[in-house]
Parts: structure tokens; sequence; C-alpha cells
């Protein structure tokens, strides 16, 4: 009687075990899922803005598209920016002060970034204009003759 009490323990801990093993694989295969917004304007809004913002913690997603922890928190602060009345410039901003401008999926064009993206180009072109004018100026050097063999002893 003993044995079948232990072993039906034994079954109902293994059973639970696996249950909430179980659930905690299924809550961590499920996406966060935002609601949608009552007004379908704003809703398109913070779409919009939630694919411009660049997953901090993922950096090759979007805050939409990133089932992080952040980025859902990056999600409901849009969400509230805008339920509070803010624009689209204003939660740029925000969220460029706050977490730097690495969090723009799309960084505006300044100064900065057009040395980062014009610099590979100015070298490459300076390269070519040395390449050009060592081989334009050997070329014009004459051809080294064979050296003389004197006798051989």
């Amino acid at each position: 009687m003993r044995t079948a009490r232990r072993f039906a323990a034994a079954v109902f801990v293994t059973a639970l075990a696996g249950l909430s093993l179980g659930a905690a694989v299924v809550r961590a295969a499920t996406p966060y899922v935002d609601g949608e917004l009552a007004n379908p304007a704003l809703q398109a809004r913070y779409e919009h803005i939630t694919h411009r913002l660049r997953c901090l913690v993922c950096q090759n997603e979007t805050v939409a598209d990133s089932d992080a922890e952040l980025a859902a928190e990056l999600r409901s602060e849009v969400r509230q920016m805008l339920l509070a009345g803010k624009t689209n410039a204003q939660i740029y901003r925000f969220m460029k002060d706050r977490y730097g401008e690495f969090v723009l999926y799309d960084p505006p064009v300044d100064a900065k970034t057009v040395f980062i993206w014009g610099a590979p180009f100015a070298f490459l072109l300076i390269g070519g204009i040395v390449v050009y004018r060592i081989v334009r100026v050997r070329s014009k050097m004459p051809l080294d003759e064979e050296p003389e063999t004197g006798p051989t002893p």
C-alpha cells in the first residue's frame, strides 16, 4: 500500500513538473502581442514608429518585430506617448535622447553620417589616383637592360 502511494505521488509530481515546464516553453515561444489602439490613425502611427525604432537588444530587428523584453517596454512607451498626444518627432527625439542615435533604425543625414558613408568612397578614389600616378610614372621609365655577363673563369 505504501509503495502504491509513493508511486502515485511520484507520478503526480512528475506530471506537475512536466505541465509547468510545458507552460514555460509555450510562454517563451509566444511572441508579445500588443493590443490595437482604438483610433485607427493612432494605430497606424504606432506601427510606423515601432517599425522605425531599433531593438537595442536584438540590434538587427525593429522594436515592432522583436520579442525582447526591452522592445516590449519601448512599444508600451510609444503607445503611452501617442495616447498622451505626443507627435512623431517628439517621440523620436525622446527615444534618441534616452537611448542614443543608435535606436533610430534610419538615422538622419548629417555631417557625421555623410562622413561615415562617404569615407570608404573617398579612400577608394584616393587609392585609385595613387595607383594611376604610380603606373603612369613607371610607364615612362626606361626598361632595365639585362646586365652584362663577364667572362666566366
